[in-house]
């Protein structure tokens, strides 16, 4: 893959096309992990709307076991946002190239992690259901405050239920028949088409990352995330590696002086 391509996903300057591009890698990426997860612990760490629901009927069912797991899943995933956005407004403020590949590079990190140690935790059910869970959480809300930062709102990888709502309102307009309307009139209702390709094409890769997820999960396990991850390392890299390089630079003309 061109360096130049890879460069310009993880760019500080952003383009719409760029966007695009970096949002449905990370949606492929997304939907792997959340089926991975799924066949992992039997949960999809992606689904919020589910577990904050769980916390009500377990709460009311007195099941309070799953009301901890479910608060401490949200938790994570919450805390992962947070982490994503402190890092992004950190490089921001330095002015480095790598403020939207840093949390990239955590998020293959943490993916190694699940992959490596996973497999030596699967058959302690009480201490892995619950951490793999707070893992997977955490980096879904790392990613998909990333990409929401990048895109001003945009572009979500994680929030499939917002996409296909967004979705379906792009293909409303689409389907809608303007009788006795007039094309240049304000009230003439038109799908945005580059709108409704985004979405659409959001959705495929998310589905497309779920059957490789699964697949890949059925057939060789945990080390399914490697290749997950060393694509975000890829992207990753280039600007990282650049800030590091300028950090020593900088470094060593201070200790000249």
């Amino acid at each position: 893959m061109p360096v130049a391509y890879l460069r310009s996903l993880t760019a500080p300057h952003r383009s719409n096309s760029s966007n695009r591009r970096l949002g449905c890698t990370l949606a492929f990426v997304a939907g792997a992990t959340n089926a991975g997860g799924f066949l992992a612990v039997g949960q999809y760490t992606s689904h919020m709307s589910g577990l904050v629901s769980s916390v009500a009927d377990n709460l009311v069912l007195g099941q309070f076991a799953f009301v901890l797991s479910a608060v401490g899943a949200v938790g994570a995933f919450l805390l992962g946002a947070a982490t994503s956005a402190i890092l992004i407004n950190w490089g921001r403020h330095r002015n480095t190239t790598s403020l939207y590949a840093t949390p990239l590079l955590l998020e293959a990190a943490l993916l190694l992690v699940f992959g490596f140690v996973g497999s030596n935790l699967s058959h302690r059910q009480l201490l892995y259901v619950p951490l793999t869970v707070a893992l997977l959480c955490y980096v879904m809300g790392l990613q998909n405050a990333m990409i929401t930062k990048i895109s001003k709102a945009e572009i979500r990888t994680t929030h499939v239920t917002g996409l296909i709502t967004d979705l379906g309102i792009e293909l409303g307009k689409a389907m809608y028949l303007n009788r006795g309307v007039m094309r240049h009139e304000s009230r003439y209702v038109q799908a945005n088409r580059s709108r409704l390709l985004l979405l659409s094409s959001l959705l495929g890769m998310f589905i497309l990352g779920g059957i490789a997820g699964a697949v890949g999960f059925s057939n060789i396990g945990f080390l399914t995330t490697v290749p997950l991850a060393a694509f975000l390392l890829a992207l990753a890299f280039i600007p990282v590696a650049e800030d590091i390089t300028a950090a020593r630079r900088r470094y060593g003309r201070t200790n000249d002086l």
